[in-house]
């Protein structure tokens, strides 16, 4: 099994290694957020260990690139113990999450149940209702209708799909598709939603794109059969 180790502090990085290819794993360790993502995306792992105070790139900024094209499970190692952070990293798509210092025993064993999950696989097909997205090939219908979407669109509505009935805040898709954190002065987001609704719901009986008044936004059909 392969795992990746995203960790600016040589010492840390070269224990996490060390211990962890004894303990039978392959391992790559980067020393930076920038190569860490590089190598999360070009690269298939069973298992990313993840620092969050990282140089180039952060931590949270890693995971939420990651995330919009990789589910590889993800186990946070970092010295910021606060609730509000362990909470974030889970928000942003984190597994896990573990405070240093810690034992290697217990990483050892945390990375061992998320490994358990079996290797990543990407979701080349999404269906929900009639909606059908084919993500290798970018392409996207309704019963028999294709649909042309922009990258952005194409990047929301495969957000929204992945996690069908779950309501999105305006924050998470903010953070996920425009990689930005969210100024309630900016309405980027209500008009893309308006827009893609203008392609995938106008004409369909059956809606799928639905506002939660006060929370967000969810993807699940709803309307006349």
């Amino acid at each position: 099994m392969r795992i990746l180790v995203i960790e600016d502090e040589s010492k840390t990085g070269a224990y996490l290694k060390k211990g962890l290819e004894e303990s039978g794993y392959a391992v790559d360790l980067a020393s930076d957020g920038g190569e860490g993502l590089l190598l999360a995306q070009e690269e298939d792992y069973d298992v990313i260990v993840l620092d969050v105070m990282l140089p180039v790139l952060d931590g949270w900024t890693v995971l939420r690139r990651l995330r919009a094209t990789k589910s590889t499970p993800v186990l946070f190692l970092t010295a910021r113990d606060d609730v509000t952070d362990r909470v974030h990293g889970l928000e942003l798509g984190g597994d896990d999450y573990l405070v240093k210092p810690f034992a290697f025993v217990e990483l050892l064993a945390r990375v061992r149940t998320l490994a358990r999950r079996g290797p990543p696989r990407e979701t080349e097909r999404i269906v929900v209702g009639d909606l059908e997205m084919d993500v290798l090939r970018r392409r996207v219908k309704r019963g028999q209708t294709r649909i042309d979407l922009t990258p952005r669109e194409f990047s929301l509505l495969q957000l929204l799909a992945r996690r069908h009935g779950e309501v999105l805040s305006r924050t998470q898709i903010a953070s996920y598709v425009w990689d930005m954190n969210f100024d309630s002065d900016t309405n980027v987001v209500e008009v893309a939603i308006r827009r893609l609704r203008t392609k995938i719901d106008d004409g369909y009986p059956v809606k799928l794109i639905h506002t939660v008044r006060g929370v967000g936004y969810v993807l699940e059909p709803k309307g006349a059969a």
